[in-house]
């Protein structure tokens, strides 16, 4: 959307002064909300999952943890420790507002986990009951909440008929491709359709990593003992093994009008990968024939979301990483909101780039994304987002 420039601000600019557009916040979609959107036939199971004591992202038969040293296992029992959760969609807006943020994309926070339901059937009906309860409850046009539709790899078919279902919903913006445990990883061929129809719809699909830990996900992490380590490297190998996999498949070129989007990995692994993969190429190129340019060429047509955000003592480390991989164009501002670790706006915004610049993270970059987000009109008649 084309955004008059002409009255901007004079003085420095604030956080107030800009478009915030977050690109990743959670609803808790607990199983007692969600067994009425449930199909009778699996609705049970959800109202069975629901007597289980209360444990955070951790649900058996729900949202499986897979063990491992869990973050929401240690913070519920800190004194005085806030709750992670969003109950509701009026809670949501506002504490946002508070935050300055003015539009976001909801991600969910059990099903973050929901590739590691063994049974495709149930999991098609935990993202068919999600997917009502979205609608229903959170997204609406005067709150500036959107949804995503999640794509259950168990089922590459029935994620097909999802996303038919809901893409002429106007407040689903993307297509939520979990990574927690996903077998095999996104890049393979069983997954075309999804990305095919995704591209035909002008829809992103957007990867979510989160903590957990098995002997095939991802990589040694169930040797660690401590949510730091286990965090920095769950989250980071998911987004990294996954870009890889979209690219030794071709998915780029298969598809080049995807946009992919990678949320809550931070950033500094993206000019690591990219600039190891060139290298790895310029040696065995004849091994990704489907390529006529270096992988970096391709990566720097993807998008990443900034939290959590890295934040070193000199704020222009992480500028100057951001730039090797086009990053003015290519980040998103993204808070996590509610969750322990998330991001307070301020912190993308205070780096030390050019007002076009942080314009353009904190949320013009996401309008290039999430092309549905619509610009509220007070920055349209202002033009503060320019």
């Amino acid at each position: 959307m084309a955004i008059e420039t002409s009255s901007l601000p004079a003085g420095p600019l604030t956080l107030n002064d800009v478009f915030v557009v977050d690109a990743d916040v959670h609803a808790h979609e607990t199983p007692n909300e969600l067994a009425p959107y449930t199909d009778p036939s699996w609705r049970r199971a959800v109202e069975n999952a629901a007597k289980i004591p209360r444990r955070y992202l951790d649900v058996p038969g729900y949202a499986p943890g897979g063990g491992g040293p869990l973050p929401g296992a240690v913070l519920p029992n800190l004194r005085g420790a806030r709750e992670e959760i969003v109950w509701t969609a009026d809670q949501m807006r506002s504490e946002l507002d508070a935050f300055s943020i003015d539009a976001a994309v909801i991600f969910p926070d059990f099903f973050l986990k929901i590739a590691a339901i063994p049974n495709p059937d149930y999991a098609a009906a935990l993202a068919r009951a999600y997917h009502r309860w979205i609608a229903e409850k959170w997204v609406a046009e005067d709150n500036d909440l959107y949804g995503v539709i999640i794509a259950i790899h168990q089922d590459p078919a029935e994620a097909v008929r999802e996303i038919q279902r809901w893409a002429g919903h106007p407040r689903f913006v993307a297509v939520f491709l979990p990574t927690c445990q996903v077998y095999p990883l996104w890049g393979h061929r069983r997954y075309y359709k999804i990305f095919e129809l995704a591209q035909d719809l002008d829809l992103p699909v957007a990867l979510h990593s989160v903590s957990g830990s098995s002997w095939g996900f991802p990589f040694n992490v169930e040797q660690f003992t401590t949510a730091p380590t286990a965090h920095t490297a769950s989250h980071v190998f998911a987004m990294m093994s996954n870009l890889m996999s979209f690219i030794e498949n071709g998915v780029p070129v298969r598809f080049p009008k995807l946009r992919i989007l990678f949320t809550e990995a931070g950033l500094t692994w993206v000019p690591f990968l990219r600039l190891r993969l060139d290298k790895e190429f310029t040696e065995q190129r004849r091994v990704w024939p489907f390529y006529d340019d270096l992988p970096s060429r391709w990566i720097d047509t993807m998008y990443f979301a900034t939290q959590p955000i890295e934040e070193p003592p000199r704020g222009q480390d992480l500028v100057d990483l951001i730039r090797i991989y086009d990053g003015e164009d290519r980040t998103l501002f993204a808070s996590d909101w509610p969750h322990h670790d998330f991001d307070h706006p301020r912190v993308a915004f205070e780096l030390p780039l050019p007002d076009e610049v942080k314009r353009k993270i904190m949320g013009l970059n996401a309008l290039k994304v999430f092309p549905r987000i619509k610009v509220p009109a007070k920055y349209r008649r202002s033009g503060v987002a320019g």
